[in-house]
């Protein structure tokens, strides 16, 4: 599906975004996975990836940093020829009561969850434009479409990245290019693994198919946009919540 692609995921070292990479690269993709922190970690994925016999390259960069995310997408267009495909991933969480949360707690989720987006998507969307299927994909959240308490500043980092998905949809619309979003809900994560049975419980409580959801549940989406399946679908939010956000 997705064969001669050249696909570029950020917060790909774990979780959904090494998920999404693993998928993408089954499909026949080439992989350029953006981490930061655990080599460790990247390598593991690194090796994964490769083994399904296509090319993947790992770079460090701090997606909240204009000047850092440039040098790490200079660097991928000239070792990968192009890039058809963005899947922004990378995020941060600083949970706490709006009246409890420091300055510097907003900043950082914003920085890294929604300008972090715009940073690639600036810097990769001239490369993108030149594909015959340019698909730019934000992984957002079901609390920026209900918002959470206790996440003033994850609930408008994602709800913003949603409204740049529409935005981005009609400028590159032109060049054949789609940008849409997933909002996940629920998802078993290292995120949610800190979590107390309890807290699990209560979740998964109002949730109508009464689980939590699955990492291979959102890059399975994931591949569909980025797929030519998807080709007249763009500005779109696809919600993988087990129905949480009806």
């Amino acid at each position: 599906m997705l064969k001669n692609k050249v696909a570029v995921i950020t917060g790909a070292s774990r979780g959904i975004g090494k998920t999404i990479a693993l998928e993408f690269a089954q499909a026949g993709a080439d992989i350029a996975l953006v981490y930061i922190g655990d080599e460790a970690l990247v390598q593991e994925a690194l090796e994964q990836i490769r083994a399904v016999g296509v090319k993947a390259q790992a770079y460090e960069c701090n997606v909240a940093n204009f000047e850092d995310t440039k040098i790490a997408c200079d660097k991928i267009t000239a070792d990968f020829g192009k890039v058809d495909i963005l899947v922004n991933n990378a995020g941060i969480t600083r949970d706490n009561l709006m009246l409890r949360m420091g300055e510097e707690d907003f900043d950082a989720v914003i920085d890294v969850n929604l300008k972090g987006a715009f940073n690639f998507i600036r810097h990769l969307s001239r490369s993108i434009m030149k594909s015959d299927a340019g698909r730019i994909i934000n992984i957002s959240s079901v609390s920026g479409l209900m918002g959470n308490a206790g996440q003033a500043n994850y609930s408008a980092s994602k709800a913003g990245l949603i409204g740049l998905t529409k935005t981005i949809a009609k400028e590159l619309s032109s060049r054949k290019v789609t940008c849409n979003a997933i909002a996940p809900g629920f998802i078993e994560t290292n995120m949610t693994d800190v979590l107390s049975e309890a807290v699990k419980e209560a979740a998964t409580a109002v949730i109508p198919l009464k689980r939590m959801g699955t990492v291979q549940e959102v890059a399975n989406v994931a591949l569909f946009l980025a797929s030519d399946m998807s080709s007249y679908v763009t500005g779109e939010v696809i919600r993988v919540d087990g129905g949480m956000c009806m």
